[in-house]
Formats: structure tokens, sequence, C-alpha cells
């Protein structure tokens, strides 16, 4: 088999090619630079953006099947960068596929293309997609799923995976913004509720991935749907965040704000980096604040049931391996 993976060198690109490298596939990587450690591994590396059909289709040509990975994230920065990316980048992915006979498209898109700022329990694969978005990130997420989803057929077989906070050693995303923001005191609790939400570890969202793969083919229970992706193990947000600052050795967070005032505080920051167009991002932004401060868990019975998927890492045992790791 050989296995295209834009975004081959991220965090969970590079856990999807390593299971797939120890399966004895064939695997490319294609993103924006090379790194060493797929050197390590034999993947031969493609480098390129996703705007550029020529360099997608050029990587995507003899391959099986391609895992489109590679997204630009975060709640912040122009809209047309997110749109270049996620949206313009998958339609890329999309028509290199037709035109070079890859078969199988697995889609790895975000639980965010269906949060309407509001708590989500427990939901299933049917909630939509909102009328709205507080970010470029998940409005540009939502349309290329949609797009993905679209182009599932007689000749390509898609699916889309929504793995929801992954984390684990080696993470350059949450943890190190988690534990920064800690160690300059900058971390607050929106609200006082025990807000359920969903984490997924690494190795367990790179397992959806192959499960996904396993399953997929054209007509296929899984050909043309979205499956929420998670650990199963929905617990307090906070609590599990401290227990992230535990294992770095710093005190839990116990100051709080009213969820109202952090929602009013970002949008005032997004407006005064807009005017001032300053660079960074915003302390705090609207979409950030009604993350924080709502329940986001989901059900995954589907992920079970026609992909296999099992999460074998618990929460506890991913504790455990980034306290070793950190």
């Amino acid at each position: 088999m050989k296995a295209l993976v834009t975004g081959g060198g991220g965090f969970l690109g590079g856990a999807i090619v390593r299971k797939l490298v120890e399966r004895g596939a064939e695997v490319r990587s294609f993103s924006r630079t090379k790194y060493p450690a797929l050197e390590l591994l034999d993947v031969e590396q493609f480098t390129g953006h996703l705007a550029d059909p020529a360099a997608v289709g050029e990587a995507a040509r003899g391959c099986d099947v391609v895992f489109h990975v590679a997204a630009k994230a975060g709640v912040w920065g122009p809209h047309s960068e997110y749109h270049s990316v996620n949206v313009v980048g998958t339609r890329n992915v999309i028509d290199a596929c037709h035109r070079h006979g890859v078969g199988r498209l697995i889609f790895t898109s975000s639980p965010s293309v269906t949060f309407a700022g509001v708590d989500q329990d427990g939901i299933a694969e049917s909630e939509g997609y909102p009328p709205r978005f507080l970010a470029s990130y998940p409005a540009t997420k939502a349309e290329s799923e949609r797009m993905a989803l679209a182009a599932n057929g007689d000749r390509l077989a898609v699916v889309a995976l929504r793995p929801h906070l992954i984390w684990g050693p080696g993470d350059p995303h949450l943890i190190p913004r988690l534990v920064d923001r800690a160690r300059k005191g900058k971390l607050r609790l929106i609200g006082r509720r025990p807000n359920l939400v969903d984490t997924t570890f690494v190795e367990n969202a790179a397992d959806a991935h192959l499960c996904a793969l396993d399953r997929l083919a054209v007509g296929s229970a899984c050909a043309g749907k979205a499956y929420f992706i998670s650990n199963g193990e929905p617990m307090p947000l906070w609590d599990f965040l401290n227990r992230i600052l535990a294992v770095n050795h710093l005190p839990p967070v116990t100051r709080s704000v009213p969820p109202w005032l952090a929602f009013g505080v970002g949008a005032l920051m997004e407006m005064t980096y807009r005017l001032l167009r300053l660079h960074g991002e915003p302390p705090m932004t609207r979409f950030v604040a009604r993350q924080l401060a709502t329940a986001h868990w989901f059900d995954i019975a589907a992920a079970r049931r026609d992909l296999g998927y099992d999460p074998a890492v618990t929460v506890e045992a991913g504790l455990a391996l980034l306290a070793a790791a950190t």
C-alpha cells in the first residue's frame, strides 16, 4: 500500500505515519518543510503549499489512500489564510485524488464544525452545522468537511473523522500553551460549572484513522459519513487541565471569571487587535470563552460500530505516559 499523509510531520500526522510504517506501508508526507524524524522512517517527503494544486497532485500520484490531516488551526488570524489552507487545500486534495485514481480519502475534521456556542452533551453525528461560527477555523473546517463528504462516490470513498482535543507526549499545541499561560499567571476558570469535555489521546486519534483505512471502501457503511472521535471518557474540563498542570509541576487553577465577562473581554480584544492591527493572538477571544464555559462531549457509538474504533489508551494511562515523558 502507498499512502500519502498531508501534515505528516505534525503531531497527529506523525503518529499516523508511524503506525502506517509499522504496518509496512510505503508512506509519503506532504508538508511545508521537511522533517528529520520522517527521514529516519524512510518516509518520502514532498514539500509545498496545499493551495498549490500541482504540488498536491504530484504528492498524491500513485497513492492508494490519502490521509488529509494538514490544516491551519488556531482561533485567530486572517480569514483568507484559513480559507487558503483549509478550503482551497481540501479542494486540491480531492481533485488530486480524482485525477490520479486514489480510491480512498480519510479527512481529519474537528468537532468544532458543530459548535454553536452552547453545551454539547453527548451529541451524535446527527447534530448539524450551526448557522454561524465564532472563528475562521471552525467555519473553514465545516466548509471543507462538507466538500470532502460530497466528493464520496463510486470512484472515491471518503470518510471524515472529528477527534476532539488531541493531547499526549510531544504535543506542540494544547499543553505548551496551557503551561505557558499558567506560568505567567494568565489562566482563569470561566465560570464554576463542572462542564464535561471529551479529549483524545494522540495514539487513539491515530488508531481511529487506521480503523477508517481498514473499513473504508466504495459503498461501505462509513463512506460519505463523519464520525466523532474521543477517548470516550468525558470529565470536567478543569479537572483534566489541572492534572496536565500537575504533571508539569504547576499548581491548579482556582480563580475564575464569569462567562459573560470572558465573552465580552474576548469581543473587545478581537476588535482592538483588528483596529490596531496588532501582531499575535489576543489573550481571549469569543470562541475560546465559549469553548471554556460550555460542555462538549460526544457519542462515539457510531465510530465503534462502523469503524471498529476502541480507544486503547485511557486518560489515566495517557497522563502516566505524559508524566514519564516530561
